[in-house]
């Protein structure tokens, strides 16, 4: 017979919560189905669909009976296919029993945490930050120190680091370029945090998911750093640069003992990605650099027709330096930016996400993204513009 209170989930969900994105989401299909248009900037999806290619991948695999069982750890081809990129574009030394494939990189990051994290272990958090960080950490039973980006590249991101860091401090996530500011760290300033990692004996969970979207410069891998390979575990999708989001494919690369730990993990909880859809993946990672290029070219021309209307209108907004977003400072509308957010989606039928939820340090700002067709942004600056008039 089941004791008194055991009809509940375990205590270590209690302070774990959905995410705001989903619930604006939500909100947006309820307008949607009364027949409102909705100017969508709350999304966080490529503005292409998935190559052809990619889907005949599919199709092969399915037609071949590639169906079957894979290593959980994910199929060979892919595997090298993936060693070889992180060798010629990120400058590791990796090989192919250094890389695992995950669920994409939500699942990825998710293993890295429980691999690394123990109960009451501290985890040093760049804010504002992509919001199901600090769950993920939560769910771990471990505790976010949030690090305030603008504040750490004004004063000193060694400096700040040492600031904040406690006893309990056991890793930093390190996120470049950074959803939801479009920040990029520059190679000076990974070699800041590389630097406090190696004093302090951290592990970085590196985020790269954005690795191709750098508007100004190159991206820069922090675990390409001497001494970091050992004590990193990268995180990676397919999601953002090959328009596959829903395909759920991501990669996570680490050394032992770290591999160990995420092997468990994947083998565990999904057991591996669906088989037809890693050989889709091996056909994704065959894209070439220049197309990896134009689609970055799409990209700027959204952010530089978007920044440019926020500022226009008073929404003062610094052009990001990578990913897909603009971060805009919304005091002119309220500085509640869940109010700000909510007025415009109620009155403009534009929809943002207000930047409390990417943690404090996000407070007075809303994201718009931008990886949406050129004309959906500027109908929805028309909207703007007619909000405040």
């Amino acid at each position: 017979m089941a004791g008194k209170g055991s009809m509940r989930t375990a205590k270590r969900l209690d302070e774990v919560g959905f995410s705001d994105i989903v619930q604006i989401r939500n909100k947006v299909l309820e307008l949607r189905a009364a027949g409102k248009q909705v100017h969508a900037f709350h999304g966080g999806e490529p503005y292409f669909e998935t190559p052809d290619r990619i889907k005949q991948a599919m199709s092969r695999a399915l037609s071949e009976n590639l169906t079957r069982y894979a290593p959980s750890s994910g199929i060979g081809p892919l595997r090298e296919s993936i060693a070889e990129k992180l060798r010629r574009k990120n400058g590791l030394d990796v090989s192919i029993d250094d890389v695992i494939v995950t669920a994409g990189g939500a699942h990825a990051l998710y293993a890295a945490f429980q691999t690394v994290l123990d109960p009451g272990d501290d985890v040093l958090l760049f804010s504002p930050y992509w919001t199901p960080i600090r769950d993920m950490i939560t769910a771990a039973e471990a505790r976010a120190l949030l690090v305030p980006t603008s504040s750490a590249r004004q004063s000193g991101i060694f400096a700040m680091l040492e600031k904040l860091t406690t006893p309990n401090t056991r890793a930093i996530y390190y996120n470049t370029p950074q959803n939801p500011s479009g920040v990029v760290f520059s190679r000076q300033e990974a070699e800041q945090v590389a630097r406090f990692a190696v004093e302090r004996d951290l592990i970085v969970i590196a985020d790269e998911a954005y690795e191709d979207l750098v508007y100004e410069g190159e991206h820069f891998s922090i675990a390409s750093l001497p001494g970091m390979m050992q004590r990193t575990i990268s995180t990676y999708t397919l999601s953002k640069s090959y328009g596959m989001t829903g395909w759920r494919v991501g990669y996570a690369v680490a050394k032992e003992p770290f591999m160990t730990g995420l092997r468990k993990l994947v083998l565990y909880s999904t057991n591996g990605v669906s088989t037809p859809t890693q050989w889709a993946a091996v056909e994704a990672m065959k894209t070439p650099q220049s197309e990896l290029d134009a689609r970055r070219e799409e990209y700027r021309k959204r952010r530089d027709l978007l920044v440019a209307g926020l500022n226009e209108l008073g929404l003062t907004c610094a052009p990001p330096e990578g990913a897909f977003y603009a971060f805009a400072n919304v005091a002119k509308i309220s500085k509640d930016s869940r109010k700000a957010a909510g007025l415009l989606l109620e009155k403009a039928h534009v929809a943002t996400i207000p930047g409390v939820v990417f943690g404090a340090q996000g407070e007075g700002c809303v994201r718009f993204g931008y990886a949406v067709p050129e004309g959906a942004i500027s109908d929805g600056l028309d909207a703007l513009r007619g909000f405040f008039q």
